[in-house]
């Protein structure tokens, strides 16, 4: 009896701690949208929030604008259960009423019950009134949450770093890449002895009087939720006017801490330099309509719209240390304002168009500042940084723990990204592919000089195949199915045998891989196409061979 009561209980305690286990809470963003989310559509929020560097705290209210898109009387939010929903207001035509909520202590999610049924095509909102203390980021950008720490002068240096696990960590929203609202309006309440910045057009100050000030800014056009930003701390401005190649007038702006002033104008003339240069490859800069602004941050970067977090050491080649002669840090987080920003992978599994893309810019500028030395030593060092555990781009729908962090794609989706688009420059020619890389950004000449939103838009992983295809009147297929729908390299098996050469490539799953490949013989340079994978040539005994000497493949050999 006494040992049936024991593994009783053993098993017992041990279905409690599992149970307890499945119901931790995971930090993530994105996934399968439920019906609870999928059956409407945001299209403004409403932040009015008080921050308080003193206690770690927010609070304030969230107001939801949403349209209809199937019947529902249930619709489920986001927000993290450490904050305290206080209310739940229904705001429709004919009245503000406080609405039944559902919520569990280990979910995210919770659901928001009306007392009829909500039509399609019908406009409603909600308020959510919240507060608490929001989650610490342990090691931003990578590991997020709020960020709260002390300027050298030891005043309040507040931040916020969510892409990895989404906005829901301090405000309520609909969690999911595939949302954007198409404008938002932030008014942020902070101690009056701080500089309060964030996205879009400054709005103005409202002075209170009693320590707190009221900072204003509205996004004008379609935003991340990660990508809604705070960064407040005794800051200096330096701004000037940038004529963009579409003519508008726009302000660059910077937001430093004063005791990196001297640091700070020797950086400020390569946002100009840096945005000049991906608008000539890439097209004019997406948010004219609002600004381009860098705030000194106090952790390495991230590329919230129109207001990028800097935190390098403002240095050149802070970020890959390759010798390139500009900061590769800012280039790379201005790059996503096109590369993320304006063009959005809706579901995290084609998460490399943001930074495969973006990680690829950073080679263009070396080259276009350095040549084409330069532009190779930087590929050769994201090279080393391939892993190939996992692929680049699933078919399958992905949380971004596991598309940023997790399971080896982390930083593929980086620097095999990068790779893959250095190898597709070298398949289609230069030509094809910088035509194919500015239409990947603005399918059409008259969307670059669109700005009230309709410029924004989503893309997948098939989408730049097809692009590709329409404009090279190439079979590109097989191209993208190797490196980015499967994990492993190709090889290129070389033998040479008295005068005889063969090139073998080796695929996984014996797959069709028509990869041309340059041989350079003695000071001659050849493309030669394989046949069933192979190709076979004669030289000269004393010939010297080189395979592929340039490196524009991707390729183990």
């Amino acid at each position: 009896m006494l040992r049936t009561i024991i593994l009783t209980l053993f098993f017992s305690f041990t279905f409690l701690n599992l149970f307890a286990q499945d119901r931790q809470l995971v930090y993530e963003s994105g996934g399968d949208l439920p019906p609870e989310k999928s059956s409407y559509d945001v299209h403004y929020y409403d932040l009015d929030l008080k921050l308080n560097p003193a206690d770690s705290t927010v609070s304030g209210s969230v107001g939801v604008h949403f349209r209809v898109v199937h019947p529902t009387n249930v619709i489920a939010l986001d927000l993290d259960p450490r904050l305290d929903i206080e209310s739940v207001n229904w705001i429709s035509d004919t009245s503000n009423r406080s609405v039944r909520v559902e919520r569990f202590e280990e979910n995210k999610t919770f659901r928001v019950y009306f007392p009829e049924t909500l039509q399609p095509g019908t406009m409603s909102a909600l308020e959510v009134e919240y507060g608490g203390k929001p989650r610490v980021a342990g090691n931003p950008p990578w590991d997020g949450g709020m960020v709260w720490d002390k300027t050298p002068s030891d005043e309040p240096w507040v931040g916020v770093a969510c892409q990895t696990i989404g906005a829901w960590v301090w405000w309520p929203n609909k969690d999911h890449p595939s949302d954007k609202a198409d404008s938002v309006a932030i008014n942020l309440t902070m101690p009056d002895n701080l500089v309060v910045a964030s996205n879009g057009r400054d709005r103005g100050v409202t002075e209170h009087g009693d320590g707190w000030n009221t900072s204003h800014w509205f996004v004008s056009t379609p935003i991340n939720n990660y990508n809604v930003t705070v960064n407040a701390a005794p800051y200096e401005t330096m701004s000037s006017t940038y004529t963009s190649v579409a003519g508008d007038e726009m302000e660059i702006t910077f937001w430093y801490l004063p005791e990196f002033r001297e640091e700070s104008e020797w950086l400020y003339p390569q946002f100009e330099e840096q945005i000049r240069f991906l608008e000539s490859i890439v097209g004019p800069y997406p948010f004219r309509a609002d600004k381009y602004g860098v705030a000194h941050a106090p952790y390495l970067g991230m590329e919230h719209q129109t207001l990028i977090a800097y935190g390098a050491s403002f240095e050149n080649d802070n970020l890959f240390g390759q010798n390139a002669g500009f900061d590769d840090l800012h280039q790379h987080e201005l790059a996503h304002e096109w590369w993320g920003n304006l063009v959005t992978a809706w579901d995290w599994r084609d998460f490399w168009i943001h930074e495969g893309i973006g990680t690829y810019m950073q080679p263009l500028y070396a080259e276009y500042l350095g040549g084409q030395e330069s532009y190779r030593e930087m590929m050769e060092f994201l090279r080393t940084r391939i892993s190939s555990q996992r692929e680049v781009a699933p078919r399958e729908s992905m949380m971004s723990t596991v598309d940023i962090t997790g399971g080896g794609r982390g930083g593929d989706i980086y620097y095999k990204g990068a790779w893959f688009m250095h190898t597709l420059r070298y398949v289609v020619g230069d030509d094809s592919f910088f035509e194919i890389l500015r239409r990947f950004a603005y399918p059409t000449e008259e969307m670059e000089f669109e700005t009230d939103g309709k410029q924004v838009r989503y893309a997948t992983t098939d989408d730049l195949l097809h692009l590709a295809e329409a404009k090279t009147g190439m079979d590109l297929g097989w191209l993208f199915e190797i490196y980015l729908r499967q994990p492993d390299l190709p090889s290129l098996n070389v033998t040479r045998a008295g005068i005889q050469v063969v090139l073998e490539w080796n695929v996984p799953d014996g797959m069709e891989f028509p990869m041309p490949v340059e041989v350079k013989i003695n000071d001659e340079l050849i493309t030669l196409v394989p046949e069933n994978n192979r190709i076979s040539f004669e030289v000269p005994e004393t010939a010297d061979v080189q395979i592929d000497p340039d490196h524009w493949i991707l390729k183990q050999l």
